[in-house]
């Protein structure tokens, strides 16, 4: 079944990721028509790949030839374009580039599960060969994670293609948002309590380095040890100090298990020990990225069963992100409230 897209707001990887994926999947999808409120860039994205142009996001969600919608940048339209969406009940795949708030997430999340329409959020880290085939050791040969180690050190933020109102708080806030879904992917259950520091340059709204550290509990009814998180993300190098930026980059994800430790730089690499030594693996000719993400938007929409685990996935992220921000100002630990677990 061929499903027919419309997209909203183009971001820094349309070119990149959205439209060579949906050039290879054409047997999967078509795409009908797009909406971006810089005209020439919609002009140009439209004429690629010849398709019809609306100077209304809401236009695009009325009309009857598309199933589903990429909402890929909401420029200053915050969640309205997205809650258009629901309302017209089309599918929604939400891109990484869009600032939500908490409240903003809420009314989302009520949304989808008043219309029942399919929505996958893009945690892109999930979906990754190097993430997959870790998980894949820790069921087999490592063992269940004990620390997490995750960190991220930003050398500009996401100042083109239409992201130039977003500010530097943003997109730190966006690339946290990635790397705290992240490690509750590989947890494989949300955390109890954070703890979180937040440092900011000389501009009380500028941060420019963010901290937490994630409990995450004990597992099969308190029999196994804790889990624990230490996330950091952050832009504390000028990006012209390109030799500095490049020195020495830490693993982005640490993993120490039962039986071993793991080292994951995305996309593609995955390092890790146990008693025999070290293994590496290297995951180049895996199909890209954005092919699997669209790909399994393609399975989600197409198997009719309402899945709302994504949105509840970013509700709770943003809940976490949220209560670290508490934790920095108060300087005590925040305890959360006990949701759902994840696998």
């Amino acid at each position: 079944m061929k499903l027919r897209l419309g997209v909203i707001g183009l971001n820094d990887q349309w070119e990149k990721r959205y439209l060579p994926a949906l050039r290879v999947l054409e047997d999967r999808f078509v795409l009908t028509a797009i909406y971006e409120p810089v005209a020439q860039r919609a002009a140009l994205a439209a004429r690629d790949v010849g398709i019809t142009t609306h100077d209304s996001f809401r236009t695009l969600c009325r009309r009857p030839d598309i199933d589903a919608v990429l909402v890929l940048n909401t420029h200053w339209l915050g969640p309205l374009p997205i809650l258009a969406a629901c309302e017209y009940g089309k599918a929604v795949y939400l891109g990484s580039r869009v600032v939500l708030s908490l409240e903003e997430t809420t009314q989302i999340r009520d949304a989808v599960r008043q219309s029942g329409v399919a929505f996958m959020v893009e945690f892109a880290r999930r979906y990754s060969p190097a993430t997959v085939r870790l998980k894949e050791l820790m069921a087999t040969v490592l063992g269940s994670p004990r620390l997490l180690f995750c960190h991220r050190r930003l050398s500009h933020y996401l100042k083109c293609n239409g992201l130039s109102h977003i500010t530097p708080s943003q997109a730190l806030h966006l690339d946290l948002i990635e790397l705290v879904d992240w490690c509750r992917f590989v947890a494989g259950r949300s955390p109890i309590k954070v703890m979180g520091v937040v440092h900011r340059s000389s501009h009380p709204d500028d941060v420019d380095y963010m901290m937490m550290s994630l409990n995450f509990g004990s597992a099969s009814e308190g029999r196994e040890p804790n889990v624990l998180a230490q996330i950091s993300c952050g832009k504390y190098l000028p990006p012209h100090w390109r030799e500095a930026v490049n020195y020495r980059p830490l693993a982005e994800l640490q993993v120490v298990c039962e039986r071993g430790v793991a080292f994951v730089d995305l996309p593609t690499t995955l390092v890790w020990f146990d008693e025999a030594g070290r293994h590496q693996e290297s995951f180049d000719n895996e199909r890209p990225l954005g092919e699997r993400l669209l790909f399994c938007f393609h399975r989600m929409v197409t198997s009719l069963v309402q899945r709302m685990s994504d949105i509840e996935d970013l509700h709770q992220t943003q809940r976490i992100i949220e209560s670290l921000e508490q934790s920095a100002r108060t300087g005590q630990c925040v305890f959360l409230s006990s949701e759902r677990h994840k696998g």
